[in-house]
């Protein structure tokens, strides 16, 4: 029995930046953060039949907060860093070559804050994805502008009242059919940081 509801509706053409992570049937992803690891924040990926999914490595030091991404084999995809001189908290996502694929953005609303993420798939189309709902609510979706359709929905559970008191946290992320599941991930670590971020 799934973590969620699988009613997210397909997407008939492929929204992705890898094609590998996209699947015809809904895909259950479930982030744990690995508060105690020494490198900074970083998380353990699995499909929620505990299959390894993508490991994300947090830099030691960093000032942009850079994260190294990699596929279950150990291969480098991406990394994700905190852009700096921006209004409101930015995130890129960059490719193994330093170059920007997705921006996300935050700005603030009147109660609580919104995200948006804004990048050019691999069909050379452009995207905006917005979080419905807040990252600390019972469970969130991220909505394709243009579609209004959900590409994923966020559920957060805390694992136990130990795990709160270390700060370790987990949640699932159901990602619709025909949409990249590395992508969303990606999108969701960038939502934590920033919702974990200490008040200005």
């Amino acid at each position: 029995m799934g973590l969620l509801h699988h009613d997210l509706a397909p997407f008939p053409e492929p929204i992705a930046l890898f094609d590998q992570f996209v699947s015809q049937q809904p895909q259950i992803i479930v982030l744990k953060e690995k508060v105690l690891s020494v490198t900074g924040d970083s998380f353990d990926i699995k499909f929620e039949n505990q299959q390894p999914f993508l490991k994300v490595h947090g830099a030691l030091i960093s000032i942009s907060g850079r994260k190294k991404v990699e596929d279950a084999s150990g291969t480098h995809l991406f990394d994700i860093v905190k852009k700096h001189f921006h209004l409101h908290t930015t995130y890129a996502i960059e490719d193994i070559h330093g170059k920007e694929i997705c921006e996300i953005k935050n700005s603030l609303k009147l109660v609580g804050s919104k995200a948006t993420a804004t990048f050019t798939d691999n069909k050379d189309r452009t995207h905006n994805f917005t979080m419905k709902g807040g990252w600390f609510d019972h469970t969130a979706d991220i909505v394709d502008d243009k579609t209004g359709h959900s590409v994923a929905r966020v559920d957060r559970k805390l694992l136990s009242r130990r795990d709160i008191i270390f700060g370790q946290q987990t949640y699932a992320v159901v990602v619709a059919p025909g949409v990249d599941a590395a992508l969303m991930a990606a999108l969701c670590i960038c939502f934590d940081e920033k919702n974990n971020e200490p008040s200005d």
